[in-house]
């Protein structure tokens, strides 16, 4: 019996333990560890890529007949997402936002209480959960997402958009 209670409680360290994490896969995406920093890049069927820190929570909800995802849930951490222009919808999804795409590269980085988005080319629509309050953002341009504050386009400054960005080794 003790072995056994052994065996559940190293099963269970093994799977919380940050290799577990970086095992986490994503129908249709092909994953590969990156270190410096420490992050995950999903290479998606259809053109998106997903390169998600290390500790990320992050999950398909979505997929079209193609295994191409088109709505992906993202709860904690940073998401750097890069989809191919003419490639079809694409949406993230968190507890404060819904950032949907077509053809771009931005990031996503969730925190308790809010969602932060920004735009390093292309151009993203952001809105709350349930759709309302949208702003396009345009290259260079980012809005903070939490309950109770309005949604304002802004430029980021060089310092903001360097932390971000320095997160996924650019």
């Amino acid at each position: 019996m003790r072995n056994f209670v052994l065996l559940t409680v190293l099963t269970l360290l093994i799977t919380l333990s940050p290799q577990g994490a970086v095992a986490q896969s994503l129908v249709g995406c092909t994953a590969s560890n990156l270190t410096d920093p420490p992050r995950i890049v999903y290479q998606c069927e259809g053109g998106v890529v997903l390169e998600a820190e290390a500790a990320a929570a992050l999950g398909i909800v979505t997929s079209g007949a193609d295994n191409r995802p088109t709505d992906v849930d993202v709860s904690s951490d940073a998401v750097l997402i890069e989809v191919a222009p003419g490639s079809g919808p694409f949406q993230i999804r968190t507890p404060h936002a819904i950032a949907a795409v077509r053809g771009t590269v931005y990031a996503v980085d969730v925190e308790d209480g809010k969602t932060a988005v920004f735009v390093s080319e292309g151009e993203v629509a952001v809105s709350r959960p349930d759709g309302s309050d949208q702003v396009l953002l345009g290259q260079g341009f980012g809005v903070d997402v939490a309950p109770g504050e309005p949604l304002v386009a802004r430029e980021w400054g060089a310092e903001r958009v360097r932390n971000l960005l320095s997160r996924f080794g650019r």
